[in-house]
């Protein structure tokens, strides 16, 4: 995982290898597999490429397989339609010739119009108030999660496991801020990456949590994103601290699903759901950064 902002800046930065065609680098990490968050932010990224003079508002993204962080990314933007206001692409990431992962994005001219916002919860502390995720699941699990401390391109910090502030409409509710450590460029594009990063650092924790106390010893849940889809609503600044609530509506069918908001400067600032499956498996099998609850998958 990127140390730093400014790795993280450089995984961005994709390499221009044809028309409509780009390489990702990927960071040096233990992880035995590719971040999902790396994937849609560089996806969305090449995605943008492409239409300039448009912001991407959506993104629908299928995870194929998993990613190995051993070999770099290869982005091919396919342009399906450019309309008067929008423009749609499809974004399939290969490695070694397989497809891994493919992503339709649509993206809007800049229009003013109608506007409104749910409000930001006022119930949680704030970030100076909350430990940081790493301090958190370390009194959690009782020993130190060096998958996280890996993680120090962002500030994470446990505004609510839902323990605290229970919300009676949803079985789990998890409630994080999360920036940038260091800041980032005035660039749209940059900007709505960092929020697909971030979309992808806990959701599938949701769908997880409730069912850890039930886990047999000696088993783990191996949760796995399927699909992930995001919808950015207004401009934000993810090197400022961002809200992100999530709930857990529904397991069933070894399948969990949640959904999550960003939220800044009391407003809705992007949208997200996602899908994963989760087994049950022997831990002796997994290595921590596969079967990590409350981490990227």
């Amino acid at each position: 995982m990127p140390s730093t902002t400014a790795e993280l800046l450089d995984l961005l930065d994709l390499e221009d290898l044809d028309l409509d065609l780009f390489r990702g680098r990927q960071p040096h990490t233990t992880w035995q597999r590719t971040f999902g968050g790396q994937v849609l932010a560089q996806a969305l990224v090449a995605g943008a490429r492409t239409v300039p003079e448009r912001t991407a508002h959506s993104m629908h993204a299928l995870f194929l397989h998993a990613g190995r962080t051993d070999l770099p990314m290869i982005f091919d933007v396919e342009r399906i339609r450019d309309g008067r206001t929008f423009s749609t692409r499809r974004v399939n990431a290969r490695q070694h010739g397989r497809t891994i992962f493919t992503a339709e994005l649509s993206f809007k001219n800049r229009e003013d119009g109608p506007e409104h916002s749910d409000p930001m919860p006022d119930y949680l502390p704030d970030p100076d108030h909350c430990p940081t995720l790493a301090q958190a699941l370390e009194q959690m699990f009782g020993r130190p999660m060096p998958t996280v401390k890996e993680w120090d391109a962002l500030d994470v910090r446990l505004a609510s496991d839902g323990s605290q502030f229970v919300d009676p409409n949803h079985v789990t509710h998890l409630s994080l801020w999360v920036r940038t450590t260091a800041g980032l460029p005035d660039d749209r594009v940059v900007q709505r990456a960092i929020l697909a990063y971030v979309s992808d650092i806990s959701l599938m924790a949701g769908a997880v949590m409730p069912h850890l106390g039930s886990v047999p010893p000696g088993m783990v849940v191996n949760p796995a994103s399927l699909d992930h889809a995001m919808w950015f609503h207004r401009t934000a600044e993810a090197d400022r601290w961002m809200l992100y609530d999530q709930v857990s509506p529904s397991a069933s069918g070894l399948l969990g699903f949640s959904m999550g908001r960003l939220m800044q400067d009391g407003k809705l600032i992007a949208s997200c759901c996602q899908e994963g499956v989760m087994r049950l498996v022997d831990a002796s099998d997994l290595d921590a950064a596969v079967t990590f609850p409350l981490g990227p998958q």
